[in-house]
């Protein structure tokens, strides 16, 4: 079993890693939404500038996630994590000196984007897919992805801090060195994926071939993308929201640092529950709780009350999706291209992420409102339970030959 065999035996301490890189990566994007009202104030812009370079970040990490995934299923994920979380600190540390709408969305957008794809927790999730066996992989990823949350718990009050004592440039570049521990991290998931039952002969070109012509995999894709809209336009705008309607901006810092303690819960919940139901119906669950949330939270009044009950019932659907989206299809397809295969469903992710926080952006310098998005928001999250339904989760064929062989 070479390097993997003593990788496995060492399971939770590559999870403790695994998710300490998910916490800083989750953690200090999860700030940005705090800089969105300030940044735009004082260096004259509209909204639509800082939303334009978070949504081409959303779209360069979405681009560059399936190139990393391949990447690393070939060579190696220890290096193209500590690659990505080089290019990381360095987007965030040129969007602390940013001077121009243009420079700004070269560093903020296609620089942290980039370190994003190549230190994502999604590529953690595949190294950790290889590794732990079918029994504890859901719980395994649930671990990992309430990491990331935990550290949008820790690290956005964090960040708000640094914003509100050192201004915005100073509080970034923190933010920047922050990010920089990923790469000794990265040291922790060295190895790259072995051939699996069923794997043997399989080519990168066939394993994408066959996931094309899954429609589960098609529906799961689509879901996904409405998973990225919800959460950037709520994790960017959500700040400038709160402060829109006269309430504090340490309750926008409190109601994201919510959203990831909730989703410590949730997370973690999912990947037990996954194991037990059918994933399907669990994430046709949770976008459905999403339609009725927001839609709750755009018909009461605004609130301290209603923004910290909002954020927590969303935390609990935040990342959810992610356990169980990534264990379909490390179920359905073999965890041995999963960094290639979860790369292309985290591709629709991003192409969501891009329209949510873009839109919000547009519509906002349009119309002085966020209402239109709320409601888009709504119909997308009915749509994504419907989606979700028949899907079938089955091994494909050739693993279950493999399985049974």
């Amino acid at each position: 079993m070479g390097q993997t065999g003593s990788l496995r035996r060492n399971l939770w301490v590559l999870v403790f890693f695994g998710g300490l890189i998910s916490l800083l990566g989750f953690g200090i994007r999860a700030n940005f939404g705090l800089y969105l009202a300030p940044m735009s104030a004082d260096l004259g812009w509209g909204r639509e500038v800082f939303a334009l370079a978070i949504a081409i970040q959303n779209l360069m990490w979405g681009l560059g996630q399936p190139i990393a995934g391949m990447i690393a299923d070939r060579y190696g994920t220890g290096r193209v994590l500590a690659t990505g979380g080089l290019l990381y600190a360095l987007g965030i540390y040129g969007m602390a000196h940013a001077t121009t709408p243009g420079m700004f969305h070269i560093t903020a957008g296609l620089v942290v984007g980039l370190g994003m794809s190549a230190a994502s927790f999604s590529l953690v999730l595949a190294a950790l897919g290889r590794m732990v066996d079918d029994k504890h992989r859901n719980l395994a990823f649930g671990v990992c992805t309430a990491a990331g949350s935990l550290g949008q718990f820790l690290l956005v009050p964090i960040g708000q801090a640094f914003l509100a004592e050192y201004g915005w440039s100073v509080a970034l570049t923190l933010l920047a060195l922050m990010v920089a521990l990923i790469i000794p991290l990265s040291a922790a998931m060295r190895g790259r994926a072995e051939a699996t039952p069923g794997a043997e002969k399989q080519t990168m070109g066939q394993a994408l071939t066959e996931a094309r012509q899954h429609s589960g995999y098609v529906y799961l894709t689509a879901g996904f993308f409405v998973c990225g809209f919800h959460i950037s336009f709520i994790g960017t705008h959500f700040p400038a929201y709160i402060t829109d309607r006269g309430l504090s901006p340490e309750l926008g810092a409190q109601a994201l640092a919510m959203i990831g303690l909730f989703n410590l819960f949730g997370a973690i919940l999912a990947g037990i529950l996954g194991n037990r139901f059918k994933k399907k119906n669990l994430l046709a669950w949770i976008y459905l709780g999403r339609a009725v949330f927001i839609a709750l939270f755009v018909f009461l009044p605004i609130t301290s009350t209603t923004v910290l009950v909002f954020s927590a019932a969303m935390g609990l659907t935040w990342l959810s999706t992610v356990p169980l989206t990534s264990g379909i299809v490390a179920q359905v397809f073999g965890p041995r291209y999963m960094g290639t295969l979860f790369g292309f469903v985290f591709l629709s992710h991003q192409l969501g992420s891009f329209l949510g926080v873009w839109l919000g952006g547009k519509l906002y310098d349009q119309t002085g409102s966020y209402e239109m998005v709320w409601w888009l928001g709504i119909a997308l999250a009915v749509f994504a339970a419907l989606i979700h339904l028949p899907i079938d989760e089955r091994p494909t064929a050739r693993l279950s030959a493999a399985q049974s062989s």
